[in-house]
């Protein structure tokens, strides 16, 4: 048994470590960032101010009501978007989605996308890939701000 000890003692050693950086993780995506801060109308401002940075061009916040589900209008390399902003303090559900896909062929766009500052829901992630709808969650708006 004398034999094993250090080999156990390793394995609970890198166990401990991986869940230390399991909880760091999980509590960095908690973290309350400017953007979770923000009420619906100042998230679609900083959305579009964001895909200006990001190389979008003819960027265009729509008007607050009457917008059929889309808050930004966009084009990058010929491609254009119809953008849906949710800045929410819960995932985001199927709503989104539906509004997004109605609004994009409102707007006779290319591509449809829901950006948030929270997650999808596993429904969601189904619904939008089925209507081939681009789901831009938190992570990917934080790299968003990064690039």
């Amino acid at each position: 048994m004398d034999n094993y000890e250090p080999i156990i003692l390793a394995i609970v050693g890198l166990a401990a470590i991986g869940l230390l950086i399991v909880l760091f993780l999980r509590s960095r995506k908690r973290r309350p960032l400017d953007m979770d801060l923000m009420e619906g109308h100042e998230f679609e401002r900083y959305c579009a101010e964001l895909l200006e940075k990001c190389g979008f061009q003819s960027v265009e916040v729509t008007r607050e009501s009457g917008d059929y589900g889309v808050d930004i209008l966009a084009e990058r390399e010929g491609v254009t978007y119809a953008i849906q902003c949710k800045c929410y303090s819960a995932p985001v559900g199927l709503k989104a989605i539906q509004e997004v896909y109605a609004g994009r062929d409102y707007y006779d766009r290319m591509v449809g996308v829901v950006m948030t500052n929270q997650y999808f829901t596993g429904p969601a992630v189904k619904f939008a890939r089925k209507l081939k709808i681009m789901l831009w969650d938190r992570d990917y708006v934080q790299a968003m701000e990064d690039e």
